[in-house]
């Protein structure tokens, strides 16, 4: 017997997903079944004013730089267009509540059966469903079909959290593994990141409530006198993970998964990392923040995070001064766009 669909034409409608591409929009072809019904918000990396073009019958918008200096005047230098981070700007135009993103070299993933993985409709699941950031079930997701909470689990918390947050995973060959080895193993499983744990995101394959965190969700200015090994990705995940945290609101990690087809020199990566130096001190800046308890929303918690940034990490690397401020302007371009 199939399981129902729980994705209704309502709940589709409210959300978009924002992709940032660079060139080639063919791998859409691959996901039509799965994105055909959504609206498409399309981000186009560079400065080249070539429109890239957006395979027939999907519904979207495409932007560029020059749109976004258009809508958001001065307050666009906060947002990178040199990659993958443009995806923000899509974030912070989109009117719905969820957001799906996804890269342009992520394919649809097939599970351990052949079938094609509907990746939304996973994401929704996760979305929906509560988190347990304050207790871990060691069952994983007690939340899904055919699972429950565990002996001794306390019965006033199994309630749960608003999910605030679903992180996809890849198959294929994943970052900063040193081998020349495809990641082919699929697990069944969602998890709740515990409270105080950070994370390492991946965007590729990520959604979120942005009524709950969209203000924190950013990915920052790239490219431009950051420290080697710096990552918007892994910066976001920091930033989001603990704004969660003091929000009470929670963060799941698994299904769904997507293929990610582009190849990439881990060898490199790995001594790129190796390199790293910021991180001895950024790791233990995000497992001490405190945030003031007025700071009850994502937008003034972000805020809160770029002071403290500037003021704690601003000696580890001249970058880091550069980005509380676009963290700041992020957050004032958020508020102009939204006031009415």
């Amino acid at each position: 017997m199939v399981e129902p669909s729980i994705v209704t034409p309502s709940l589709r409608d409210q959300l978009d997903v924002v992709i940032s591409t660079s060139g080639s929009l063919d791998f859409l072809e691959g996901w039509r079944p799965f994105l055909k019904n959504y609206h498409l918000i399309i981000v186009q990396e560079g400065d080249s004013p070539k429109t890239v073009k957006v395979p027939d019958g999907f519904d979207y918008e495409l932007y560029n730089r020059t749109d976004a200096e258009r809508i958001l005047g001065p307050n666009a230098r906060c947002i990178t267009f040199k990659d993958s981070a443009s995806r923000s700007f899509g974030f912070l135009v989109s009117k719905k509540k969820y957001i799906f993103t996804i890269d342009d070299d992520c394919l649809v993933a097939k599970d351990p059966l052949g079938k094609d993985i509907d990746a939304l409709e996973q994401h929704f699941k996760n979305l929906l469903t509560p988190s347990t950031p304050t207790f871990f079930n060691t069952l994983y997701d007690p939340y899904r079909e055919g699972v429950d909470f565990v002996r001794g689990y306390p019965f006033s918390w199994r309630e749960g959290a608003p999910t605030a947050v679903s992180h996809g995973l890849s198959l294929s060959k994943p970052d900063g593994v040193a081998s020349n080895q495809k990641n082919q193993r699929y697990v069944d499983a969602v998890i709740t990141i515990p409270k105080g744990s950070l994370l390492s995101l991946n965007g590729t394959n990520l959604a979120f409530d942005k009524e709950l965190v969209g203000p924190a969700m950013y990915f920052g200015v790239v490219r431009e006198g950051q420290p080697a090994g710096f990552h918007d990705e892994l910066w976001a995940g920091l930033c989001i993970k603990v704004i969660c945290d003091h929000l009470g609101v929670g963060v799941k990690s698994g299904l769904p998964y997507v293929w990610h087809s582009k190849a990439s020199n881990s060898f490199a990566d790995v001594e790129k990392e190796k390199a790293v130096s910021w991180e001895k001190e950024v790791i233990p800046f995000f497992q001490q923040v405190v945030f003031p308890k007025e700071a009850s929303t994502a937008q003034q918690c972000y805020l809160e995070l770029s002071k403290q940034i500037k003021g704690k990490l601003s000696g580890v690397d001249p970058y880091f001064s550069k980005l509380s401020e676009a963290m700041a302007t992020w957050i004032e371009a958020w508020g102009k766009l939204y006031a009415s």
